[in-house]
């Protein structure tokens, strides 16, 4: 069973570009004929700010208007094809995309700011080949509107069946519009503010290479103007070593109470095992306005660890490698130092056996046999070599 399935597609202050649609159903050929090919004719049309008199060349539709207010003006619809077309006309309130982009809600999603402040006399349009219809609209600005710009747009839209590779068919309504600015007068409060920060440090595999800081953030308008901003990133180590900047894509515009997700990117940030990291984006006016006072700068601090695992990797092979040679040089010093005290308990032993056969090789001496009588002076020596004392006093004469 095949399915339904809606997609949109949206060109704003353009023309559209050249999309087929079904042509005529053929009848029957006659018997024996051949069936007659019939190929879907490729339709464009555009839709611009204009005048009773046609357009005007205003780029889009841009109001200054009280709470309460009420003006009268005209969009053109031309068809610029070789064949009639019926398009659907009618307001809507413009959104930013996540990527920073201006898009209309979907045609199914009913407006509640400006495009349900926009009343067109027709909604329904058959425009003969290569015609304008100048259809006038109204703007009725509510009494207790909030002060600040309200942008959306005015379609035209054309849906178009085709079937996609599944068998589905796929309802495609193309449109084709042009925007409208509205600014309610009153105080304007222009901010723009950062959230769901994110900050990761990137090593390198390269020890001299350093890495890359890598900031991702939500940059939300909390003011009642449309803004554009640029955002940064600035890190730097301990102390502020080695401290960097950098600045990512211009944000082109904000609408009021919307978002937009940012990267920003700083490269060569060595590992510091802890650096800061300080997002921050500054807004600044979109083409054609002024701001005043000026909005102040918003900021966002976060701590991010960096180790630096190449390093550790380096220093680790590096201490290994002096810890094996100095485990080689001292086996080395061990197995000497056990080599020679070896060397010197076999040439101990050695002496010592060659001691003991020398004493027992050689012959004992007779004892000699010494008298007193033997030894000058009377004095004679004990059988354990002590001198014996002599054997008479000498006498001293008076």
């Amino acid at each position: 069973m095949r399915s339904l399935i809606g997609v949109s597609a949206v060109v704003l202050l353009g023309i559209a570009p050249p999309i087929a649609v079904p042509g005529p159903v053929p009848t029957p050929p006659p018997a024996g004929g051949s069936p007659a090919a019939v190929a879907p004719a490729a339709v464009t049309w555009g839709v611009s700010p204009s005048s009773p008199k046609g357009p005007n060349g205003r780029a889009a539709f841009a109001y200054k208007l009280d709470p309460g207010a009420r003006l009268t003006d005209y969009v053109a619809v031309t068809n610029h094809s070789a064949r009639p077309i019926t398009l659907s006309v009618y307001a809507s309130d413009a959104v930013t995309t996540p990527q920073g982009g201006f898009d209309l809600l979907p045609a199914a999603q009913r407006p509640v700011d400006v495009g349900s402040w926009v009343s067109l006399t027709a909604r329904k349009l058959t425009i003969p080949s290569s015609s304008r219809v100048d259809v006038p609209f109204t703007v009725n600005v509510p009494a207790n509107a909030i002060p600040g710009d309200h942008v959306g747009g005015i379609v035209a839209s054309l849906t178009a069946t085709t079937t996609d590779a599944q068998g589905n068919h796929v309802a495609v309504d193309h449109r084709v519009g042009t925007r409208i600015y509205l600014r309610v007068t009153g105080e304007l409060r222009p901010a723009l503010t950062l959230q769901d920060v994110r900050v990761q440090h990137h090593g390198s595999l390269n020890p001299f290479g350093g890495g890359e800081v890598t900031a991702t953030a939500t940059v939300r308008n909390t003011g009642n103007v449309r803004l554009a901003g640029t955002p940064t990133v600035h890190a730097a180590g301990p102390l502020g070593l080695n401290a960097g900047s950098a600045s990512g894509r211009t944000l082109p515009e904000i609408l009021p109470g919307h978002a937009a997700r940012t990267t920003v990117r700083l490269s060569q940030v060595p590992p510091l095992f802890r650096l800061t990291a300080t997002v921050a984006v500054t807004p600044t006016a979109v083409a054609g306005q002024t701001l005043d006072p000026p909005p102040g700068t918003a900021s966002h601090q976060v701590t991010v660890w960096a180790v630096p695992w190449s390093h550790l990797l380096m220093l680790t092979l590096f201490a290994g490698a002096v810890w094996a040679l100095w485990a080689v040089r001292r086996r080395r010093r061990r197995k000497a130092a056990r080599d020679l005290a070896q060397a010197l308990a076999a040439a101990r032993e050695q002496g010592r056996a060659e001691a003991t056969a020398t004493t027992a090789a050689r012959p004992e001496a007779p004892a000699a046999d010494l008298t007193a009588d033997a030894l000058p002076g009377g004095i004679g020596r004990r059988p354990d070599g002590v001198p014996a004392a002599p054997t008479s006093t000498p006498e001293v004469e008076a």
